[in-house]
């Protein structure tokens, strides 16, 4: 992953409700959900759901498979672990880290 893809993926986490609706794709699995089951699931509109979805596959977080005449949005594991590798990858100067407690601090 470079910067630019970097910046478009997290520009497009950068809204409460994508970052909802990409949690829920991620919790789903591979099996992924329609829009409407999503919608549901998050209580929202779905021609609003359906705006924030395009969003994040414009950033490739999410993938769109046609099944007759469902849509199924599944998260991109890959593009994902992508980011996370590219936000952690000089992390503690190239040492392994561990993160401690419950908190969001790492030690080197």
């Amino acid at each position: 992953m470079n910067e630019t893809q970097a910046i478009n993926a997290l520009a497009a986490l950068a809204h409460a409700q994508r970052l909802r609706a990409f949690r829920a794709l991620v919790v789903a699995g591979p099996e992924g959900l329609t829009p409407s089951t999503l919608a549901d699931q998050l209580q929202v509109a779905r021609n609003t759901l359906s705006f924030h979805l395009k969003e994040l596959a414009h950033a490739g977080l999410v993938t769109v498979e046609q099944q007759g005449r469902n849509l199924i949005y599944r998260a991109d594991f890959p593009r994902m672990n992508g980011l996370l590798g590219y936000l952690t990858e000089h992390c503690c100067q190239g040492a392994a880290c561990e993160i401690s407690g419950t908190g969001a601090s790492a030690a080197c």
